[in-house]
């Protein structure tokens, strides 16, 4: 099945199938398309989503500082996708600096894979929706490109694992 069937039965069943219970731990999300939102980096390039399509993205916005909970959504993030095996592959994972401050060396190394984009001033951190603050939440971003789920505040990891694994195998090739 293609992307785009997969993507057109996924927004039918989200607008016109209400089940009586749902089992996602993440908030569902009306489906908005982010991918080729423009994000000038500080180093003069442009980053877009649409650069990891094909990927689930679990993403979040901190700042460069990265206090104690910014390294807590960094930390889950990685051993999210680390315990999918071997569809680890499938799932990028970014992190939108909202500020100047530029992320200390030792903290890149250390969550090494994770896309570090400055974001300050993105129309796309608008486009995030959030209760308090768009740092409170990890973000996922389908294949496609459009911002699906999010998770709250201090979210329990295994619950967050649990959803991307049925993620992707709803998703799968075969």
């Amino acid at each position: 099945m293609s992307d785009e069937r997969r993507a057109s039965r996924a927004y039918a069943l989200f607008h016109f199938w209400r089940p009586s219970a749902f089992t996602n731990y993440g908030q569902l999300l009306p489906p908005d398309r982010i991918a080729d939102v423009s994000i000038r980096q500080a180093d003069g390039s442009d980053f877009t989503l649409a650069a990891l399509k094909g990927k689930w993205v679990l993403m979040m916005v901190d700042s460069g500082i990265c206090d104690a909970f910014c390294r807590r959504k960094l930390y889950q993030m990685r051993q999210v996708r680390l315990t999918q095996g071997k569809d680890m592959e499938r799932i990028e994972r970014a992190w939108l600096v909202d500020d100047e401050a530029r992320p200390a060396s030792e903290l890149v190394t250390e969550y090494r894979g994770t896309r570090v984009v400055s974001a300050r001033g993105s129309p796309l951190l608008s486009r995030l929706p959030a209760d308090v603050s768009v740092r409170d939440h990890i973000y996922i971003v389908d294949p496609l490109g459009n911002l699906m789920m999010r998770y709250p505040r201090d979210a329990d990891p295994s619950r967050i694992k649990k959803d991307v694994t049925r993620l992707l195998k709803v998703s799968g090739i075969g």
